[in-house]
């Protein structure tokens, strides 16, 4: 019997139950310079992925999230029991049993990191038990995601900036972020040698990671639309000073928008920053938020609010989930997460005409794990076989 027709045969054959999850955890050390890439605010070395594969009979859904791989270790203590036995085609039933079981171990931040992971193998499980694209499971309202290359971190020379830079813009994507304020000093020759490399037609991004107080903020919205005509400025400061980032919204450059969000993990989060007028475009990352099934509600919030969501990061599944945002802005496309998981993963796709396009033919994400070449980077869990 093909895979198709035993999924088929699944489906048709009534409750189909979780049987377990099995937890896997690669560490991939960055490209940068020294062996290290910085923001604003942070200095890293090597980016985490927390691999969550769930299982029904021969039908296996991938999951993932990005942070330390004490999250497997959550995953296992917290979570597995909830979801054993649990009905396949009912992942958000699930996802509500997952956070009730966690209030006490802690919701926001590793948590929900953990409920994101499983709550994307769920859905991805439940696509492939249907032989179904996991886009086209959704309530989708778009077939592509645009995306914006994002990257040029503060320690990089200025060739390579331009080069990684410039390299997206002949991918075919009209959009390009960079990492600032750090070092403020040097901020106005890496600005400009963004623009020069780019050219006056592409959009350029940046992204300060919280690093600025407001008054430094509003000077550096003021210098970054006039002198480099950058159009978004992520984080002036920190996600947790909502007064300023509406300080910043109300009295910065008029085509400069602020946008903030990537660190929401409950639906409070995305609630507080939309009710105070903060951001003129949400982010969302759905390794974060609660999976796919925290992804749609904070789409439902933007809705409401009638502002744009944008996804943070991790490309291949958010090529799929944000299919289903109404208020679809677009994807960052992140220099580490795309290395991440052009390194664990079969079925990557690449950027065509400035979009993400999920794959029609494959169910699921449409990802299989690269077991070989992952294995060097693991840090947690066994190989399968």
């Amino acid at each position: 019997m093909t895979t198709e027709g035993a999924a088929r045969q699944v489906a048709g054959s009534g409750r189909v139950t979780v049987d377990d999850l099995t937890l896997h955890a690669f560490r991939v050390p960055t490209d940068g310079p020294d062996g290290a890439e910085e923001d604003g605010t942070l200095r890293w070395e090597a980016t985490t992925a927390v691999v969550v594969e769930a299982h029904a009979g021969p039908f296996t859904g991938l999951g993932y999230t990005y942070g330390d791989d004490s999250i497997a270790g959550f995953i296992h203590s917290q979570l597995a029991s909830v979801v054993r036995g649990g009905d396949v085609f009912a992942p958000a039933a699930q996802w509500h049993r997952m956070f009730a079981a966690v209030r006490n171990a802690g919701r926001p931040g590793l948590g929900a990191m953990a409920v994101s992971a499983v709550d994307i193998a769920l859905w991805d499980l439940k696509a492939r038990l249907l032989g179904l694209p996991l886009h086209q499971l959704l309530p989708a309202l778009h077939d592509q995601v645009p995306v914006y290359g994002s990257g040029g971190f503060t320690n990089y020379p200025l060739g390579r900036l331009a080069e990684q830079l410039s390299g997206w813009v002949q991918q075919g994507i009209p959009r390009v972020k960079l990492k600032t304020s750090r070092h403020p000093e040097q901020d106005p020759a890496r600005l400009a040698a963004a623009r020069e490399a780019i050219g006056p037609d592409v959009e350029l991004y940046a992204d300060a990671n919280g690093a600025l107080t407001r008054k430094e903020a509003l000077y550096w919205a003021r210098r970054l639309a006039e002198e480099w005509d950058v159009r978004w400025l992520e984080e002036p400061v920190s996600s947790e000073d909502t007064p300023g980032l509406r300080l910043l919204r109300d009295q910065g450059p008029g085509r400069l928008e602020i946008a903030a969000g990537e660190y929401g993990f409950v639906l409070g989060d995305f609630t507080a920053l939309l009710d105070a007028g903060a951001v003129d475009c949400l982010q969302a990352d759905v390794t974060r938020c609660g999976g796919i099934t925290g992804l749609l509600q904070v789409a439902g919030l933007t809705a409401a609010h009638r502002v744009d969501l944008s996804a943070h990061c991790a490309p291949a599944v958010s090529a799929h989930a944000f299919c289903a945002v109404e208020r679809l802005r677009h994807l960052e496309y992140f220099h580490d997460h795309v290395r991440v998981e052009e390194l664990l993963f079969d079925g990557v796709r690449r950027p065509v005409d400035g979009a993400l396009h999920p794959a029609r033919d494959r169910p699921g994400l449409g990802l299989e794990m690269r077991w070989a070449d992952a294995e060097p980077y693991r840090v947690r869990g066994r190989r399968p076989g």
